[in-house]
């Protein structure tokens, strides 16, 4: 079969070579033929099993009539193909030549375009060929009809093209590096940085447990904050729950258990692998000459109530003295940052640390002014967030609402939110976050400061609103007094014991008074009830963000007797509006920030001394393609991130505060001055 098919090939290549053919190409042809004719005669000689072989081609290749003669015809297109190819191989060597000589010049006039010398002169020309301000005007009056991606495109390309320009300043390390060059900044006052809520690592120290749960496994390992954590949870949900409660009587440690608060950097760096918390400030610090010895992480264990981080671990006696080392050290006055709830931590401080009795700081009037340098307000919770009433109410917040049905019936099944309840119950900090002021700064049934915000006829005052009523029990809406009157009913005696005995959620109606409670720690972490320390040098700095969406109030309803949660209240899924939404960081509401704004209106008897205050917004505009949002989120967590916060913190620690000013883009200063605050 093999000679066969040899036979009819070369015949067709016989028949394929024309007269007319150049002789190059009528030599290669023939001395393939011969080549194919010598290799053919070879097989011919082969052992019987490669015969055997040929024959079951031979099967194969049995082609009709037709199909010899279509072969033969693509063979013929093929050969007239690569005759093609000889023929234009110069054509082919001339546009390689120009493709690569084309690559050159190409790669000239990028280098020249994007050299400094014409950079400016190259955005001007964009400006001038695409001019978007114009476009913008037009978009403006459609932004309710065109697609959001289409609006923000043209936003980017507008404000964004000269800033693309730049160096990317969420870059390790650049915001420093940047400041030490062009101011030539470097360490000077002392720093340190109080975490927030949740943010710090909590580590077990315990080694014995109990007959369910053994605690030796897991010394030194963090059963909070990492993804040892996560593993707890999941292998045994009720030996980590047993470790991170606390002693629902004592507030402390529960028996055979012990849980501390991670030390150092490490301590809040990260919260877990790859998701950074302090580690972009921390190197920042690091580029303008900080270290150990000049800085320090003060972690504590958030879950204790104020005065209990006193009692068990001697906290902020450690922190008085390590503020006191900084000055022997090196002869300069100590920045405190705190963020979120360690703000509130740093406020309750600074009244601890100057009032008598047991268990105080007993340094007298005058330590914040000789000690303190500034105090930075990083999205604090001073007058509380309102996400902490559903917390304790039913253990739920947006979040969680959020969640689709079956997200929702997963979390409920492996974690309820009876769970959830009993379990921050037994925290002590957590009473601490619930919102201050109630209606003089959370409005009441028929106002809110906040209501211009949004166009619905009812107003944020109504804080928990109940559309379904089931007995006479929730048959009123509430304001935001009534809601923490509602946490005292539905909480245990010994939850309610502690929220009365370590903190007050009013304000103080006289002078006299507010300088009363000074001498009371339930008073000291409201800002409405005690007034700022006597410290005229201190400069205090509130940075926080602004313009995104958080939740300020709830729809709930009341469970049906047949319903298998043992909680008597839940947010009501079924609602149109389950959660109201105002301006914030995504967790703070900006209301948060009152009585910033009303220190900065100078001396009173809330800023007795006339401490100098500058308030500062930061708009969140995140990097839709950077998951923690780039270098100018403003985030509640990330914020911490932020390019612009990095920047004014280490301008405060290397001494040039000064030169940072007030910036306030949202209604705060008008909201605060028609604030019938009760003292002057």
């Amino acid at each position: 079969m093999m000679l066969k098919r040899k036979k009819w090939i070369d015949k067709d290549r016989s028949d394929s070579i024309s007269d007319t053919e150049p002789e190059a190409v009528l030599g290669r042809r023939l001395s393939y033929t011969r080549s194919h004719s010598r290799r053919s005669s070879l097989a011919s000689s082969v052992e019987p099993d490669i015969i055997n072989m040929d024959n079951r081609e031979e099967k194969l290749m049995n082609f009709s009539d037709n199909e010899s003669i279509s072969s033969r015809k693509t063979l013929k297109r093929r050969n007239s193909f690569q005759d093609a190819k000889v023929a234009n191989k110069r054509l082919r060597d001339s546009r390689r030549f120009i493709f690569f000589l084309g690559a050159f010049l190409g790669v000239c006039l990028a280098a020249y375009f994007g050299s400094d010398h014409v950079h400016s002169n190259n955005i001007e020309l964009f400006d001038n060929l695409v001019n978007f301000e114009n476009v913008k005007d037009y978009i403006d009056d459609w932004k309710d009809i065109l697609p959001q991606g289409f609006t923000a495109f043209l936003t980017d390309v507008q404000t964004g093209y000269a800033a693309s320009q730049l160096k990317d300043m969420g870059e390790n390390f650049a915001v420093g590096r940047q400041l030490a060059k062009e101011m030539d900044l470097h360490a000077k006052h002392p720093v340190v940085m109080i975490p927030g809520v949740i943010s710090t690592g909590i580590e077990s120290w315990g080694v014995n447990g109990d007959e369910q749960c053994d605690s030796a496994p897991h010394f030194r390992k963090r059963l909070w904050g990492s993804f040892y954590m996560l593993k707890s949870m999941v292998m045994d949900k009720a030996c980590w729950l047993k470790h991170v409660c606390l002693d629902p009587v004592t507030g402390l440690d529960p028996e055979n258990f012990k849980l501390r608060a991670v030390q150092g950097f490490e301590s809040s760096d990260f919260f877990i692998t790859g998701y950074w918390i302090w580690n972009k400030i921390l190197q920042n610090l690091g580029a303008i000459g900080y270290e150990p010895d000049t800085m320090v992480t003060a972690s504590y264990d958030w879950r204790l109530a104020y005065l209990d981080l006193e009692r068990r671990d001697q906290y902020f006696s450690k922190l008085k003295q390590q503020i006191e080392l900084f000055h022997a050290l090196t002869g300069e006055k100590s920045t405190l940052v705190g963020h979120s709830m360690g703000s509130q931590v740093l406020f309750y401080f600074l009244q601890w640390v100057e009032a008598d009795g047991p268990g105080y700081g007993n340094a007298g009037e005058g330590w914040v002014d000789t000690y303190i340098s500034s105090f930075v307000n990083v999205a604090g919770t001073l007058l509380g967030a309102p996400k902490a009433v559903p917390a304790l109410i039913s253990g739920e917040m947006k979040d969680t609402i959020q969640l689709n049905a079956l997200a929702m019936y997963g979390l409920e099944k492996f974690f309820s939110r009876k769970e959830r309840v009993d379990m921050l119950q037994t925290w002590g900090g957590i009473p601490s976050m619930l919102p201050k002021g109630g209606d003089l700064i959370w409005g009441n049934m028929s106002f809110s400061s906040e209501d211009e915000l949004h166009n619905n006829t009812d107003t944020f005052g109504n804080f928990i609103r109940f559309e379904q009523v089931l007995s006479d029990a929730f048959e009123k809406n509430l304001t935001m007094a009534d809601a923490i009157d509602l946490i005292e009913t539905l909480s245990p005696p010994w939850l309610v014991k502690r929220m009365r005995e370590q903190y007050s959620y009013g304000y103080a109606t006289t002078e006299a008074e507010l300088q009363e409670n000074k001498k009371h720690h339930s008073h000291w972490a409201n800002p409405l009830e005690v007034p700022l320390p006597n410290a005229p040098n201190m400069k205090m700095y509130c940075i926080y963000g602004t313009d995104n969406p958080t939740e300020r109030a709830y729809v709930y309803r009341e469970n049906h007797a047949n319903d298998t949660s043992s909680l008597n209240l839940t947010i009501d899924y079924d609602s149109d509006t389950p959660v109201f939404l105002t301006n914030g960081d995504g967790t703070v509401p900006i209301m948060s920030h009152a009585m910033c704004h009303k220190w900065a209106q100078g001396q009173s008897a809330y800023n007795p001394a006339g401490i100098n205050v500058t308030v500062v917004e930061i708009k969140h505009e995140p990097d839709r393609f950077d998951i923690r949002g780039g270098a100018k989120t403003a985030d509640h967590v990330d914020i911490l991130g932020s390019a612009e916060l990095n920047e004014y913190i280490l301008k405060i620690a290397g001494g040039y505060g000064d030169t940072i000013p007030t910036k306030v883009h949202t209604n705060m200063t008008k909201w605060v001055e028609n604030i019938d605050f009760p003292l002057s």
